[in-house]
């Protein structure tokens, strides 16, 4: 499977010069890809400010994620400031190029930011699907959260291959980001896409993205730079995944749990 990481600046909370650009972005990705995976809050950065931002469900930024998506015959995915019956979400479309499309809304809302003043919590994770992979997609501060994201084996199958998250996780807290998307793909024996910002947000707050692509040993297998614009299509192997998991069984060994929300 081909993954595609736009790791790039935004425009603070302006929607529209957002879009357009990364319709300038995808448009122009000549590599065959499966999947292409944006920032968190692709269209506005991490805002606080839904009463003037939140678009409605299923809204504008939604609706050209299906465009792209038919236009590239690939998924795409990443979160959007969206309000729905009268609260906001943070809320992660995952976008079909046949139109259909999953949601999920952010678990794990980031008080230090106040998020959990301005948005409503999820209640559930997804499982998606590309071809033979299943994929669950996360959103930035649910990293810190191992048990959520926990990749459970049961008999004899792991719930998912690929774990991915969408992310404005500043540049003051990057040594935290690296090596958590490293112990989540060790612990959960699957490849983990991170993907983040660059560039200053409206509060000044600085991204250096640090996007990357960890395989289930947890080396590194992507080549994005730090505070560097980057689109990169990366190959996900299965026979690898699927190999390593054979002769490294340590699902066999894994504790069971019930995750009470």
């Amino acid at each position: 499977m081909n993954v595609t990481l736009i790791q790039t600046h935004l425009k603070w909370e302006d929607t529209e010069m957002n879009i357009q650009y990364f319709d300038k972005l995808i448009s122009a990705i000549s590599s065959p890809t499966d999947l292409i995976v944006l920032p968190e809050m692709f269209t506005t950065g991490f805002t606080m400010n839904p009463q003037q931002n939140a678009e409605e469900n299923l809204g504008n930024g939604f609706k050209w994620m299906q465009k792209m998506a038919k236009q590239k015959n690939a998924i795409i995915t990443g979160s959007i400031s969206t309000r729905d019956n009268l609260n906001n979400y943070n809320r992660l479309y995952w976008v079909e190029p046949s139109g259909k499309h999953h949601a999920y809304d952010k678990r794990h809302l980031f008080r230090m930011a106040k998020e959990d003043a301005h948005y409503t919590a999820g209640t559930k994770k997804i499982i998606t699907k590309v071809n033979d992979w299943n994929i669950c997609p996360l959103i930035c501060y649910d990293l810190r959260f191992p048990v959520f994201s926990r990749n459970r084996f049961v008999d004899g199958k792991w719930d998912y291959d690929v774990l991915i998250y969408v992310a404005n996780w500043p540049e003051a807290r990057a040594y935290p980001w690296k090596q958590l998307l490293i112990a989540r793909a060790i612990e959960n024996q699957c490849y983990v896409v991170g993907v983040n910002r660059i560039g200053n947000d409206g509060n000044g707050i600085a991204h250096s993205g640090d996007s990357m692509v960890v395989n289930p040993r947890g080396e590194v297998i992507s080549k994005t730079k730090a505070n560097e614009e980057s689109v990169e299509t990366i190959l996900l192997d299965k026979e690898y995944l699927n190999e390593f998991r054979k002769v490294f069984p340590v699902g066999m060994d894994a504790d069971g749990f019930e995750l009470n929300i």
